[in-house]
């Protein structure tokens, strides 16, 4: 194939062991535990919904090491959200509860960086959050474990803290919707491809963070996510 311009260079993620995993799309699940749904002012065990960052918003945060991440345009109100993310290692679509693990290649820390005022004001008007949610850097990620080391993750603390200061604290076991029933749900409306990573949704206790915080995640049995905002 002869491209008239120069292709962009293929988002990946390092890989705990060696190699990269490389980043097809990234599916996000709202308000996934029911205290972060909560304080966005919902309860209950409302139905699924998802947004979609760009594969290029990912920000690669090597093992052992702090991200820098750009303090974004347009907003004065950049939040954070710890979550676990999901690599999609086979495609598919409708995938039953029961078969989602055999589609699961392996796990990471994630964060889903908001600029919360434009997400506000993008939902006041009825518009797409894509400006609030899909900014560059607005998905650093640390490096994939694969399943084959880790076992299916079905519980463990989700945690962050920034300056040392503990913000959010949660548990896999009180996700709303679980890993399995989320790609069941969300392959019945795309058609999942490898490479996909899946934000699996943030515990309680989001909030916001400015230039010189530095911010610490982590999922238990993946290590920490570090990120500073310069």
């Amino acid at each position: 194939m002869s491209f008239v311009i120069n292709p962009p260079r293929q988002a990946a993620l390092p890989v705990v062991g060696g190699g990269e995993f490389p980043v097809h799309r990234i599916y996000c699940v709202g308000r996934n535990y029911a205290e972060h749904a909560q304080e966005m002012g919902f309860t209950g065990r409302e139905p699924p919904f998802f947004f979609l960052k760009p594969a290029d918003a990912v920000l690669v945060v090597p093992a052992g090491e702090t991200g820098t991440m750009d303090y974004p345009t347009q907003t004065k109100n950049l939040h954070h959200e710890i979550e676990l993310v999901v690599a999609i290692g086979t495609g598919g679509t409708n995938i039953a509860a029961a078969d989602a693990p055999k589609h699961i290649w392996g796990y990471a820390v994630g964060l889903d960086m908001t600029r919360r005022d434009l997400q506000n004001e993008a939902k006041k008007q009825g518009r797409p959050w894509c400006i609030g949610k899909g900014f560059e850097q607005s998905a650093p990620i640390g490096p994939v474990h694969p399943k084959s080391a880790t076992g299916e993750l079905t519980r463990g603390a989700v945690t962050l803290s920034v300056n040392g200061t503990q913000r959010q604290k949660g548990d896999l076991s009180d996700l709303i919707w679980n890993i399995n029933e989320t790609i069941e749900i969300l392959s019945k409306a795309w058609t999942l491809a490898p490479g996909d990573l899946i934000f699996t949704g943030t515990p309680a206790g989001v909030g916001a963070v400015v230039s010189g915080d530095v911010m610490e995640g982590a999922v238990e049995g993946l290590g920490t996510l570090r990120v500073a905002v310069r």
